[in-house]
């Protein structure tokens, strides 16, 4: 079983090593955790997860190893561990559930019929009271009414049953899985440099106990909040082929601005120009030239760019190229010169990554920011992460 849980692992996209495998038998062999399968889940995740976007898809793989679940096809005849199964019902029954389970007979009535039962059903089945199957009254399966019954997968109608074996507590946290505002704030979170700055007005609990020890009094020490010291600009294009990421952008925006302190944004249209803005409102009337935001912050900044990328060449390549005004240097220059001021910049783009090949546009703004971009997905922003703590 183990070794059918490591390949299914590996199947999954799950980089399971041997020496890992080795690592998780050589901890069982030694007892190192209670005879519990959330004990087990626990081990087994801390061993062979080292990537959080991969939590869901291992929570799937174990699902299907240890509970005898496969997919949609319908119920296996797998080796339900017993005492796995009779650990959870004594850790969450109370004395009266349990006694009112024996109604049914005998915990090892109830699970011997359970796996004689998985053992002869052959597919799918729907009502009754006796097999494994959903809808009906039988104590197995799911979506019927049994409240001393023991679930297989699927939702229960009443929130009740001995053992709720489809759980996944990270859903949501799958790196293949859409961008969300919580999973940008993860992903963003790479992008840390913490520091204390400013007026100290935060208790500093270790300085007072030291201080008062030492000098026989009551010693208040206070510091500076610690806080992400990282300096991001954030530059988002807006309107036009950009219209279906509105929502998109939307979440990358509010997660920026909660994890970082010092953040300053510009929009810009398709390349960027001698111009940016910071309503969209009076992009026309209020505009910020965009040699005072080169000279005003700091090469220490890192630059993050947002667009897909995707307009005629000659908006790039040409001056006055630019669909809504007469730009007196091509957007290349400029796109040229931000980079170079600020070594750490990367471009942010929300169409897949299997369609930048037939975009012209797209290939040329790869070249101009030395091929930094990556896709808008979560596996993109972690890895365009990595890349701007690298230019530290």
């Amino acid at each position: 079983m183990f070794l059918a849980f490591l390949d299914e692992l590996r199947a999954a996209g799950i980089p399971a090593s041997l020496k890992e495998h080795l690592l998780l038998l050589e901890a069982l062999d030694r007892e190192v955790i209670d005879e519990t399968p959330e004990a087990f889940y626990y081990l087994a995740r801390a061993t062979y997860v080292k990537d959080e976007g991969l939590l869901d898809r291992f929570d799937q793989v174990f699902a299907r190893v240890f509970r005898g679940v496969v997919g949609n096809s319908g119920v296996q005849g797998a080796d339900i561990p017993e005492d796995w199964l009779k650990a959870v019902a004594e850790k969450f029954l109370s004395p009266e559930e349990m006694a009112r389970i024996e109604s049914l007979g005998s915990w090892d009535e109830i699970m011997a019929t359970l796996k004689q039962r998985l053992e002869e059903q052959q597919g799918r089945h729907q009502g009754g009271n006796k097999w494994v199957g959903t809808g009906g009254t039988s104590p197995y399966g799911n979506s019927g009414y049994n409240p001393e019954g023991v679930r297989i997968g699927g939702e229960s109608r009443h929130k009740r049953a001995i053992k709720v074996w489809d759980q996944r507590e990270f859903r949501n946290l799958d790196n293949t899985r859409e961008l969300g505002t919580r999973n940008i704030k993860v992903a963003l979170r790479r992008l840390r440099r913490f520091a204390r700055e400013g007026a100290a007005d935060e208790l500093d609990i270790d300085g007072t106990i030291a201080g008062t020890a030492k000098q026989g009094w009551l010693d208040v020490r206070m510091r500076p909040e610690r806080h992400n010291a990282v300096k991001l600009l954030l530059f988002l294009d807006v309107g036009g082929s950009m219209d279906p990421f509105i929502k998109l952008c939307e979440e990358l925006f509010s997660a920026a601005t909660s994890e970082f302190k010092n953040l300053e944004f510009f929009y810009f249209h398709n390349c960027l120009y001698e111009g940016v803005w910071k309503d969209n409102r009076r992009r026309f009337a209020e505009r910020t030239p965009t040699w005072d935001v080169l000279h005003k912050y700091g090469h220490d900044y890192k630059v993050v760019l947002v667009g897909d990328a995707a307009m005629s060449p000659y908006e790039i390549s040409h001056p006055g190229g630019s669909v809504e005004h007469m730009n007196e240097e091509a957007g290349a220059v400029w796109l040229k010169r931000l980079a170079t001021t600020y070594p750490a910049t990367v471009w942010l783009n929300p169409t897949p990554e299997e369609h930048w090949g037939y975009s012209q546009s797209t290939q040329m703004i790869r070249q101009l920011v030395n091929d930094r971009m990556y896709p808008l997905t979560l596996g993109g922003l972690d890895a365009a992460m990595r890349e701007l703590v690298r230019k530290n």
